[in-house]
């Protein structure tokens, strides 16, 4: 699978609430990181599905270099931008 442009180098945290869907964007153009905001229409990228069972800070990626979409693995860690 094809990796997104990096939107910046650190995690975004983000407060989510329960029972609520959240679209994180997988391409990296969205102007509302770390969700979509149809920015990859025309591209091979869609945004993934993210259902929050509870509340809580989770830490969306937004270099989109990680390998457990949405949240952020460390992947930034060393990428220039």
């Amino acid at each position: 699978m094809a990796k997104g442009e990096v939107a910046q180098t650190t995690p975004i945290p983000v407060e989510v609430e329960a029972g609520k869907d959240y679209y994180w964007c997988s391409c990296g153009k969205s102007a509302k990181q770390p969700f979509c905001d149809g920015s990859h229409k025309g591209t091979q990228f869609t945004p993934l599905k993210w259902y929050a069972e509870e509340d809580g800070k989770k830490y969306f990626c937004a270099c989109k270099q990680t390998n457990g979409e949405p949240f952020c693995d460390g992947s930034h860690k060393g990428l220039d931008t």
